[in-house]
């Protein structure tokens, strides 16, 4: 079963306008929707429509976090969130017809007794996966990502920010940067699927046994211990690229369960972003990458 950890989870507000913003005026919006955020609960989501167990965890608080569990039970994903003092945060995005604005909020502390209520809570699950995504919540450190790693008989995914993968100490079996985070991570600009697969090889070198490159319209690589394996993406009609990386990497986990090869794994995740893409939202019922994964192509690519 692959548990997801969200330690700094999200309401998810998106307004439109049919105006740009004015100063000191009052202005109405065109639409306004709100969803569950957060890269874990993304997994979680994606791993429910693939047709496996989850479980989505990390640190709530108040009537966003309450919104958040209620959210979850529409995609039939169950929750055991550990609460917070404090209320979840919401992180808005205002599009206007020439421009497009975020604000993000911090989100509330999380300290070492919830992390180790946190821990306890994975314990009681037993999973064979647990993935841990998105950005940390204030008096959380690397420090505690790694007593979350070791803290069980799991394997471990990570999917955070470059600059924090690269203050973790401990040795993990994925994990998933794009190409800011590969950038931050090793200092390597990336702008060629070589510049990714360098980048990727040295993040491996510091104690990642398998790195999933995501690189949009350009494709994936995937490092392992034996070889480099790079996929273009599929050609579809793309429609929204929001949760493209996120559905890549929960097909690619999900796949490794199955007992696939590395090479079926990259596979199912580059077939199931493109299934996701065709669509509007991040939030789907059912992905069949099966459907579509003999259409992907996978180089071995030389060290």
């Amino acid at each position: 079963m692959i548990l997801t950890v969200t330690p700094n989870p999200a309401v998810d507000q998106t307004i439109e306008m049919d105006e740009e913003v004015q100063a000191d005026t009052v202005q109405r919006s065109t639409d306004a929707q709100f969803n569950s955020g957060g890269n874990g609960i993304n997994v979680s989501q994606f791993v429910r429509a693939l047709g496996s167990e989850t479980v989505a965890t990390g640190f709530i608080g108040g009537f966003t976090g309450y919104f958040i569990e209620q959210d979850l039970v529409e995609y039939d994903v169950p929750t055991d969130f550990v609460e917070v003092d404090g209320e979840t945060r919401i992180n808005t995005t205002l599009l206007t017809p020439e421009s497009e604005y975020h604000i993000n909020q911090s989100g509330p502390s999380a300290d070492r007794d919830a992390v180790d209520e946190l821990i306890e809570t994975l314990q009681d699950h037993e999973p064979s996966v647990i993935n841990i995504g998105g950005s940390l919540p204030p008096e959380m450190d690397a420090a505690d990502v790694d007593r979350i790693a070791s803290a069980g008989d799991w394997d471990t995914a990570l999917d955070v920010h470059g600059e924090l993968m690269i203050e973790l100490d401990g040795e993990y079996e994925y994990c998933k940067p794009n190409r800011e985070e590969l950038t931050a991570a090793t200092g390597i600009e990336v702008e060629t699927i070589d510049d990714c697969a360098e980048a990727a090889r040295q993040l491996q070198e510091r104690g990642y046994e398998r790195v999933i490159a995501s690189m949009g319209g350009d494709g994936a690589v995937l490092v392992t211990p034996e070889e480099t394996l790079y996929a273009p993406p599929l050609d579809v009609d793309v429609v929204d690229t929001i949760g493209a990386g996120d559905s890549m990497f929960a097909a690619v986990l999900w796949a490794y369960e199955q007992g696939w090869d590395d090479e079926r794994a990259l596979r199912a995740g580059v077939a199931t972003s493109a299934q996701l893409v065709s669509v509007k939202g991040p939030s789907v019922h059912e992905l069949d990458p099966e459907a579509t994964m003999d259409e992907v192509r996978v180089w071995s690519m030389r060290a």
